[in-house]
């Protein structure tokens, strides 16, 4: 008996010394399996009971259980002390200084094109016109024939075209809204139609891709003065109210009369220059007065209403407006372009 009770004062004094000096997880680990395993000394001591007799080994058996139990404690007690100081340690790696400026991180824009775009509808919502949109792939019905283009007809090759059946073709302007929108409504209409347009041309000025927005206006006693009107104002509000404007003669098989539009050169101020090869003026957009023709698609009385209609690239006009020559940036999505923006 007595044999045991030194054993195990000396396991109780040896285990706490080396669980008080434990400085990591690691170490206090191996100190439990040392000292509380299947294995330990602790354990050990228990197959001497046997060897006590009836009356010591009870006791005996009490007094290992009670010294298991207080190197538990002692165990416990360092589990929680390690655990603090690593929260601790943790906490002060970690810490966020609140009182630093907050770290402002880059904020994404909308695209030149979307910009532009977006300014052109706000221009033309202000003045009372709605925005219609529709199909990219549009039937030659619409496209062409009702526009005034007969089958056949050499005005047909004034736009490269991509056909997907002899019927059906990828929308070479967005122009076709001006007869989908005028079978479902009676005037006064009046309305733009933004969206994408496809021909097959590239180049530096060109893209098999690009953006357009058609306008147009029927009601009665709609006259070529009206149609001035809004294009100045529109000039006049995306370039600066001190760009000119002038109508060129042209050919449209959807309008009679046509008219390019040109405005004073924006780079050199119409004193001439090598973006408008000395002219002093840009060409802009196309626009005339509704043909007649165009409304016997519609069922429109030409006798009773008149219209007028006109249509422009986006990407012309952006360009134009930011000063930029090569209209493949616009889709290259080169960020040192588009961060300009």
């Amino acid at each position: 008996m007595d044999e045991i009770l030194r054993h195990l004062h000396s396991i109780q004094t040896t285990a706490e010394q080396e669980l008080l000096s434990a400085s990591t997880q690691e170490q206090l680990a191996g100190l439990r399996v040392k000292y509380l395993g299947k294995k330990s000394d602790l354990s050990q001591a228990m197959k001497l009971l046997s060897g006590l007799s009836s009356d010591q080994r009870p006791l005996a058996g009490k007094l290992i259980n009670e010294t298991k139990t207080l190197l538990q404690d002692a165990y416990d007690r360092k589990e929680r002390e390690l655990s603090e100081q690593e929260t601790q340690r943790k906490l002060a790696r970690e810490r966020v200084d609140v009182t630093l400026p907050g770290r402002r991180l880059p904020s994404g824009t909308k695209h030149p094109l979307t910009q532009v775009m977006e300014e052109i509808q706000q221009i033309f919502s202000g003045l009372g016109f709605s925005i219609a949109d529709g199909p990219e792939v549009e039937l030659d019905y619409y496209n062409f024939e009702a526009l005034n283009f007969p089958k056949d007809h050499p005005s047909r090759d004034m736009q490269d075209t991509f056909f997907i059946r002899d019927d059906v073709v990828l929308r070479t302007h967005t122009s076709p809204m001006q007869a989908r929108v005028m079978e479902k409504m009676t005037p006064p209409v009046r309305f733009i139609c933004p969206g994408k347009v496809y021909r097959h041309d590239a180049d530096i000025t060109h893209s098999p891709m690009f953006h357009q927005i058609e306008g147009f206006c029927v009601d009665t006693h709609i006259t070529m003065a009206d149609l001035k009107g809004v294009l100045y104002l529109f000039v006049s509000e995306m370039f600066g109210k001190g760009t000119k404007l002038r109508f060129r003669p042209s050919f449209f098989p959807f309008t009679e009369p046509s008219a390019e539009v040109d405005i004073s050169c924006v780079m050199c101020k119409g004193k001439g220059c090598r973006v408008c090869k000395m002219t002093g003026w840009l060409e802009v957009l196309g626009s005339g007065m509704i043909d007649p023709n165009v409304f016997g698609f519609v069922k429109y009385d030409p006798e009773k209403y008149t219209g007028y209609a006109f249509g422009m690239g986006i990407e012309r006009i952006a360009m134009l407006k930011y000063g930029i020559d090569d209209i493949r940036l616009f889709f290259e999505n080169d960020i040192r372009f588009l961060e300009q923006f």
